[in-house]
């Protein structure tokens, strides 16, 4: 079953869309906070077009990200006990409670080690959404936390850039052939990430 030819094929058209760098902005900001696609999904297609704007894309990208993961730091932090109903409902709270176990561990050695840990999390399947919440429900201090996402996010983005930037159209037609195994073997990994968390939670 061909599953993500069709949307790479279809983020290609909304890529070249007059809007591309506001949906950009926007699919950034609310991945941060509960949506389950990645930026970098719209963001190849669109250094793809316009390979000499990638490194302005990957900005744009970065700063919504940043704006989204405060506001969903500030919700898991004041209103965690409101919304466990809703994320339930999108199938993301067990995946967000195992993450508040690890960071809260982390947090327990000091707010540095959670720094690294959350930076090194950038490159894991794990989406950004469940960090983001965990730190504000555990209380990770503001300035680790928002350094943490700023190099998380932002070495995962500049390199989908660099490597569009460089690659041009040869990238391009690399992408487009093996993207259903791409695709698959993202889905894999974070499946696995899942399983991981969940066996390490019920460990502790």
């Amino acid at each position: 079953m061909k599953l993500f030819g069709p949307m790479y094929e279809r983020t290609l058209r909304w890529a070249r869309h007059p809007r591309a760098t506001w949906l950009l902005a926007l699919l950034s900001f609310i991945e941060a906070i509960f949506f389950p696609i990645p930026p970098e999904v719209m963001l190849a297609p669109m250094c793809l077009s316009q390979p000499r704007r990638a490194f302005w894309f990957a900005s744009v990208s970065l700063a919504s990200a940043m704006v989204g993961a405060v506001i969903g730091y500030y919700l898991g932090h004041f209103a965690w006990q409101a919304v466990q109903p809703l994320l339930a409902a999108l199938g993301m709270l067990d995946s967000i409670e195992h993450g508040i176990e690890i960071v809260r561990e982390k947090s327990a050695h000091s707010p540095w080690a959670v720094f690294w840990f959350l930076v090194l999390a950038g490159f894991s399947p794990i989406p950004m959404k469940v960090f983001t919440w965990a730190s504000g429900i555990v209380g990770v201090p503001m300035l680790p936390f928002m350094l943490s996402m700023l190099v998380g996010r932002g070495k995962r983005l500049y390199i989908v850039a660099a490597a569009i930037r460089i690659g041009g159209e040869r990238a391009e037609r690399t992408l487009h052939r093996y993207i259903e195994p791409i695709g698959w073997g993202a889905l894999a990994l974070l499946a696995a990430a899942i399983g991981w968390l969940a066996l390490r939670g019920h460990a502790a």
